[in-house]
């Protein structure tokens, strides 16, 4: 197993290598205390704001990537083998204003701008890789990771709205390389070996075999398994924790597919919520809402589904949606592999099914099944950029005579983990979908929960709002009303 410890990214078109810097250094606290470059800003360090957005180009499919992420909560040592976009790489070489920031000088976007640049960011990823004539919910879900107090968002939105009209196909960030130019030098980045980076106390492995990935986390199962960061970001700037070995699983290739199969879809650890959510869009539809409400557009091109899974959180929004759709986890330690349930994996809060060492190499997602009816429905205080206070997922499937012959309800927010509501699925299954089962399915789910008072909602509220969920979607599986979804009323 060769090893290196360098981190090597592409900036302004020059391949920029690091060594010598501690592991746990993110990509915004390099920018501004390393290279200088101040127009990348710290608001709230969490991933929230969006004023420290900045861009990352990565080879998918042979062609470059935009995706706009938070620097804030990704460490510089993930850039390995990518390109770093950032405020400043957008200045022509005579001067001249990139058309995203054009558009929003003309069209007065800016006013104390402070959270500016990462507007510009998160617009350039638009221009990128958007749509040629992005509508509003294209644009709004291109601004969902970006807060600012001046404008009102109207002047920024009508800049969205003429970006084209500067021009369609300018990248002045990168002088003198085409599109072609570019994916060959990225191509000659691409990871080899392990790359081991020990700084202030803290080692990071990342290797690019998934055996070797194995082997590392059995050999050091106190590791930190490290993917987009967007958890373990917030350990490091919030809660300071002491961590002092890292195992980086971005830079295996093997784990950032996507497979399909007539069984379904298995999705692996490296794989962002983004591509997940497209992957399970094409299968199930019914989740484009909950997809655009799941945090906002950098945070998505950085987690990972996986990652959402194994963090295992009570409110992790991801979850009641899988285990409603009898997803599976594969588990791997060492040359070991088992399966099991999603709701299995799940034993208590911060408790799971995993011994040290072992690591979610897949979720695995069933294929939708013929007749089947299923929602999702997530209730927070604000629409976007939230965390849920309850979130509800039903699969149902009727037999012929109108009975009930599967079904499956989730909810996150209710209890310690992720969990299905077994009572009131008994009281539905096996009987004609009406309202004397739905009645009794919900009197049922008072018993499957014993919901916690927070910031978030009261208990109390929090079981009539699963009640209501419940009998929410009775009312659109049975066609008396129609389906409402609250992004689209936002």
């Amino acid at each position: 197993m060769s090893e290196h410890d360098s981190i090597r990214f592409v900036l302004d078109g020059r391949v920029h290598t690091v060594t010598g810097i501690d592991p746990t250094t993110t990509v915004l606290q390099y920018l501004r205390e390393h290279l200088g470059r101040t127009g990348t800003k710290e608001g709230c360090a969490e991933g929230d704001c969006g004023a420290c957005t900045v861009v990352l180009a990565e080879l998918r499919d042979g062609r470059v990537q935009y995706l706009p992420i938070n620097a804030c909560i990704r460490f510089v040592a993930t850039l390995d083998g990518k390109e770093l976009i950032t405020v400043e790489s957008l200045r022509g070489t005579d001067g001249r204003l990139h058309p995203v920031q054009q558009a929003l000088v003309d069209h007065h976007g800016s006013q104390c701008g402070f959270c500016t640049p990462g507007f510009v960011m998160s617009l350039l990823g638009l221009y990128l890789d958007g749509p040629a004539q992005p509508d509003r919910r294209a644009i709004d879900d291109a601004l969902s990771g970006n807060l600012c107090r001046c404008t009102g968002y109207r002047p920024i939105i009508t800049a969205a709205q003429h970006l084209r009209d500067y021009g369609t196909d300018a990248v002045p960030f990168a002088p003198g390389q085409d599109e072609s130019a570019r994916i060959a030098q990225l191509q000659g980045l691409r990871p080899d070996g392990t790359r081991v980076l020990r700084g202030d106390g803290v080692t990071l492995y990342a290797p690019t075999d998934a055996d070797a990935f194995a082997r590392l986390y059995a050999e050091h199962p106190q590791a930190t398994v490290l993917a987009g960061g967007t958890d373990v970001g917030l350990w490091i700037n919030k809660q300071f924790r002491p961590i002092d070995t890292f195992l980086y699983l971005g830079d295996v290739a093997a784990f950032d597919a996507i497979e399909q199969d007539a069984q379904g879809l298995c999705i692996g650890p490296a794989v962002s919520l983004s591509r997940a959510f497209r992957a399970l869009l094409d299968a199930y539809s019914a989740l484009d809402e909950l997809h655009r409400r799941f945090a906002s557009t950098p945070i998505r091109n950085s987690g990972t589904l996986c990652g959402n899974v194994a963090n295992g959180s009570p409110i992790g929004d991801s979850m009641p949606a899988l285990i409603a759709l009898g997803a599976r986890v594969r588990l791997r330690h060492g040359d070991e592999r088992r399966e099991l349930p999603l709701d299995a994996l799940y034993l208590d809060y911060m408790r799971q099914d995993r011994r040290p060492g072992e690591f979610v190499e897949a979720v695995i997602v069933p294929a939708p099944r013929a007749g089947q009816r299923f929602a999702t429905y997530k209730v927070s205080k604000r629409i976007d950029q939230d965390i849920s206070a309850v979130c509800g997922a039903y699969a149902l499937e009727l037999a012929a005579d109108g009975r009930v012959h599967d079904v499956r309800i989730a909810y996150g927010g209710m209890a310690a983990t992720p969990k299905r509501a077994a009572g009131a699925e008994a009281a539905l299954r096996g009987r004609p979908f009406d309202e004397a089962a739905l009645a009794d399915a919900m009197r049922a789910l008072a018993g499957d929960f014993t919901p916690l008072t927070d910031a978030r909602a009261s208990a109390d509220y929090r079981r009539e709002v699963a009640a209501n969920l419940l009998s929410r979607f009775w009312l659109e599986a049975t066609g008396v009303a129609a389906p409402v979804r609250l992004s689209e009323l936002a």
